[in-house]
């Protein structure tokens, strides 16, 4: 078996920290033991940004926030999506991985996606982002889920706090989408409990293989 080859480690602002790694054509971004996102599994990322555009690719200069960079998957099917008047925004909080890791190692991951117009990226938290503007679509992807947080920072944006934060960035029948490695009964009961229209749907991991990730959705009436 091919080694793991490290390229990198980032410091996590609020604590923790991210090793790039590589093994033979993979990459893979650990928090720790646990890897966050690999280069080879992109379907559930790729199945959201699916949904948004379904959803709301239509309105006229849709926008669309995406909350981490990560290796781009979401970003990629939202630029391939959303109409060519669109604005995508992505927060990415690590300036690593807007920076350095996306336009060195991971460029080939990335293509031509990160000088695409339509795209704003900023290094932000997606908080911070969302009180700031309003948007069609918010899809957030920041980590493993609700409980597999590898940031405690990150615990607010699945609070009722945080739930509601992401509603009053909505613009009138926006959508909040939700990436999880596993359901949730406690964060699916949250969203319930915002008002907002909730689905929880099922994506796999590579195309129609592999794990089964969780995508709530999130409508605002």
């Amino acid at each position: 078996m091919l080694p793991w080859i490290e390229l990198g480690r980032a410091k996590v602002p609020g604590g923790g920290e991210f090793r790039l790694m590589q093994r033979g054509q993979e990459f893979t971004i650990f928090a720790g033991t646990i890897g966050l996102m690999s280069s080879r599994q992109s379907g559930s990322e790729e199945a959201m940004a699916k949904i948004a555009a379904e959803r709301v690719g239509e309105r006229r200069k849709a926008k669309v926030l995406i909350g981490g960079l990560g290796m781009g998957f979401t970003l990629r099917r939202c630029l391939a999506d959303f109409s060519a008047d669109a604005e995508i925004t992505v927060a990415e909080l690590v300036p690593e991985i807007a920076g350095e890791w996306a336009r060195g190692p991971l460029s080939g991951v990335h293509g031509e996606s990160l000088d695409d117009p339509r795209l704003r990226l900023v290094v932000d938290d997606v908080g911070a982002v969302m009180g700031r503007e309003k948007f069609d679509a918010i899809l957030l992807d920041v980590d493993n889920g609700p409980e597999g947080l590898s940031r405690p920072g990150n615990d607010a944006l699945y609070s009722h706090g945080g739930i509601s934060r992401a509603k009053a960035a909505l613009k009138p029948g926006g959508m909040l989408a939700v990436w999880s490695v596993a359901p949730d009964a406690h964060f699916t009961k949250r969203l319930q409990q915002s008002g907002m229209k909730v689905e929880e749907l099922k994506a796999r991991a590579h195309g129609g293989k592999g794990a089964r990730h969780v995508i709530w959705v999130a409508t605002k009436g």
